[in-house]
């Protein structure tokens, strides 16, 4: 009982070391909400504080160059998607900013990134392997058509139930090997794309809570997201592990 204790803290050290930077983010949304900062609007400060974030983390060796460069891909993916939906209609960023474009601020990419950072960390800090993994041409198609129906749904029909049946078809025999203080463990990959995607909708709720952005039904007063924006997080932490895990394996190939 007691090694089963020591496993569990050890593994909870890990995941908040991985989670350092959408703490940062949470915790910045958070005091630039009830504390006014001058000169700049709150959206530019929480730009600024991003930026400060993760040059910090890249001088203190806590982030690598390899993965500051997945975090960038990231922090375009997201942005070029929290356009689209702002145009839609689907959220708003309310607040006013200079480092706005089409509405949209630019640390709201990072909120994104943050997902990446999580992934990216986890995976160094768990020694994280994937058991059965399918073949690229799988993925890669598998991965594109998740983020495009983000898009499409709006003009077509919204397929990510069919899309969600898809990835567990394909990952049906796929799970991840990660070790906590040299003990291997194993979870479906599945299983693993439902807890990240749940635990992220629950940081939608507390960053809508602080303005991060606003949702139509959030306009003149808080409430909690609908629980069916966690089949879009879910389907989002599935394109992010994939793109992490193509690159991971590239990068494997290569050495």
């Amino acid at each position: 009982m007691k090694h089963k204790l020591q496993q569990l803290l050890y593994f909870g050290r890990e995941q908040a070391l991985s989670c350092l930077f959408p703490v940062v983010i949470f915790a910045s949304l958070a005091l630039t909400k009830f504390i006014p900062l001058p000169i700049l609007a709150r959206y530019d400060w929480l730009l600024l504080i991003c930026l400060a974030m993760q040059w910090w983390m890249l001088r203190a060796g806590l982030e690598t160059k390899d993965e500051l460069k997945v975090i960038t891909l990231f922090h375009f993916i997201g942005l070029a998607l929290e356009i689209f939906k702002v145009h839609m209609g689907s959220w708003a960023y309310p607040e006013q900013g200079f480092f706005k474009i089409f509405g949209v601020p630019l640390y709201s990419g990072f909120m994104y990134a943050s997902v990446a950072s999580y992934l990216c960390q986890a995976w160094r800090r768990l020694h994280i392997e994937l058991i059965y993994w399918p073949s690229f041409f799988a993925v890669v198609p598998l991965a594109s058509a998740i983020y495009l129906n983000f898009f499409w749904h709006h003009f077509w029909i919204d397929i990510r139930w069919w899309l969600g049946l898809l990835v567990i078809i394909v990952f049906w025999r796929s799970s991840v090997n990660y070790k906590i203080n040299g003990v291997n463990y194993r979870m479906p990959i599945v299983l693993s794309f439902a807890l990240i995607g749940f635990f992220i909708w629950i940081a939608e709720n507390i960053a809508t809570f602080f303005g991060a952005w606003q949702y139509p039904n959030q306009t003149h007063a808080w409430s909690i997201v609908h629980l069916g924006k966690i089949s879009s997080w879910l389907l989002l932490v599935i394109v992010s592990f994939l793109i992490v895990a193509e690159l991971k394996r590239v990068k494997e190939d290569n050495n």
